[in-house]
């Protein structure tokens, strides 16, 4: 009989319980946004509406970037610890799911006592000393009756997925930055090879200025120019290098390694392709696709649940506490009959009085919820700007390169020339390095012209979320 009334009491406790306290989360309406920009992007190549693989970075068809892109997801610290804090979310969360249960405890308590003989009964004349063995089960389960701890469940669970989201986040980054590192680095290599060429140049240069100076043809004056153009652009080459050296001790760290060990990967821009198309996400899908905006959306979903939280403590706690067991001398007698005892109590409290504490812990909750819905909506407002950003680049990169190409062969013409005309002794030794400095001018602004679309080409990928949602398959709204 006593199980059973166990059993009702606590099962009718279960069954009673309200509904929850608080304000009901909704996620927030995408913003009224038709476009990224006030005019149509003239970027050649984007495709409005079109999806993002999961593997972006394959869009530049460099396997060696492929092969360093997924070294570094597997391998980078930073991703381990994401994925190491969204495992303690995920837990954190399951461990409150255990507060919507009865907790139950066992005991077994064995003594052995004695009782002076002056306190002993004579009546009952107990074998002194003498042993007590005690089992008990204990059982105490506290109603939801205000939903408190469906809040705080609701809230962990938000939490949970945020840190989804920011693990999602944290390995876009890292792709970025490696593909944007690889890009550096063809970039570096380009700027050297180009230098280098230069220097070639002015070094003939230099040998014909020294022939004609002994031919008595010109003065001593163009050798030394000639000879300070040369130093110039030697001296040009050790920050490149050195440059390049950081950017590979950059890529070796992000692919979690130590720098004393020789990257297997080299870039050059010549081995880097540009997409033919680049897919542009609508304004209005953008945020269901970027990571950051969604952890902040999960963030602003755990601070409504902690308004109902801090709402149900202001409200009465409910608690049932019940008992059973058996007392025996001898521990073969602990389950016979007449031992038995049990019990079963409910108990309520309001708080009264607290100071205010409660009062002043839910204000912080609402202000709380306020402070969250102003960070996502900053959120949202920077990443269309990242967007805008990232176009107004790509927009004027086309400019750019095209004008950077023009400016090269020009300067390559003139060079050229002005080659032919000092060896004809039609042209000043100053006028030849006139032109050789032009056409190094244009020759690294060619270069940085290609990096520049390489780089904001992959930036657009970040911006637009990295198409994480296309990883085997996986839903829009349920990151891994």
């Amino acid at each position: 009989m006593r199980w059973k009334t166990i059993a009702s009491a606590i099962t009718a406790a279960m069954l009673t319980t309200a509904c929850a306290v608080g304000p009901d989360f909704r996620r927030p309406d995408a913003p009224d946004v038709k476009a990224y920009l006030p005019a149509e992007p003239r970027a050649p190549g984007l495709v409005a509406g079109a999806d993002i693989p999961a593997e972006w970075w394959q869009s530049f068809h460099s396997p060696a970037l492929d092969a360093l892109v997924r070294r570094s997801l597997d391998a980078n610290p930073n991703v381990e610890a994401a994925r190491a804090a969204l495992r303690i979310a995920q837990e954190s969360a399951a461990a409150q799911r255990g507060a919507f249960w009865p907790q139950a405890s066992a005991s077994l308590a064995p003594s052995r006592q004695r009782i002076a003989d002056s306190l002993s009964s004579p009546l009952n004349a107990p074998a002194n000393p003498f042993s007590l063995h005690t089992a008990q089960l204990n059982i105490a389960y506290a109603p939801d009756v205000f939903g408190g701890n469906r809040r705080q469940e609701e809230s962990l669970e938000a939490q949970a997925e945020s840190a989804r989201f920011e693990l999602e986040a944290a390995r876009l980054s890292l792709a970025a930055n490696v593909v944007t590192a690889a890009i550096q680095e063809a970039s570096l290599r380009g700027q050297m090879a180009a230098t280098e060429r230069i220097i070639a140049l002015q070094a003939e240069t230099l040998d014909l200025a020294r022939r004609q100076q002994a031919l008595g043809a010109i003065a001593e004056a163009g050798v030394a120019a000639q000879e300070a153009a040369l130093a110039q652009s030697r001296a040009a080459l050790p920050p490149l290098r050195k440059q390049l050296a950081q950017t590979r001790d950059l890529l070796t760290a992000l692919a979690g390694g130590f720098p004393d060990r020789e990257l297997e990967q080299r870039f050059d821009l010549e081995h880097l392709e540009l997409p033919p198309e680049l897919p542009l996400s609508l304004p209005s899908r953008l945020v269901e696709q970027r990571p950051d905006v969604r952890a902040a959306e999960a963030q602003l979903h755990a601070a409504s649940a902690q308004v109902g939280v801090a709402m149900a403590n202001r409200l009465p706690q409910f608690s049932i506490n019940a008992g059973t067991g058996s007392v025996a001398g001898r521990l073969s007698d602990l389950f016979k009959g007449g031992g038995g005892f049990w019990s079963l109590a409910g108990a309520v409290a309001q708080p009264i009085f607290d100071g205010g504490a409660l009062a002043h812990r839910q204000s912080a909750a609402e202000a709380a919820l306020d402070q969250a819905r102003a960070q996502y909506r900053a959120t949202v407002i920077g990443a269309f700007q990242n967007v805008a950003d990232t176009l107004h680049a790509l927009d004027q990169d086309t400019e750019a390169l095209r004008a950077a190409a023009a400016a090269e062969r020009a300067t390559s013409r003139s060079l050229a020339l002005a080659r032919r005309q000092v060896a004809l002794g039609d042209i000043s030794h100053l006028a030849l390095l006139s032109a050789e400095q032009s056409w190094q001018q244009a020759m690294i602004a060619l270069v940085q012209a290609r990096t520049n679309q390489f780089a904001d080409t992959a930036a657009l990928f970040q911006a637009l979320g990295g198409g994480w949602w296309n990883q085997a398959g996986q839903p829009l709204g349920n990151p891994l």
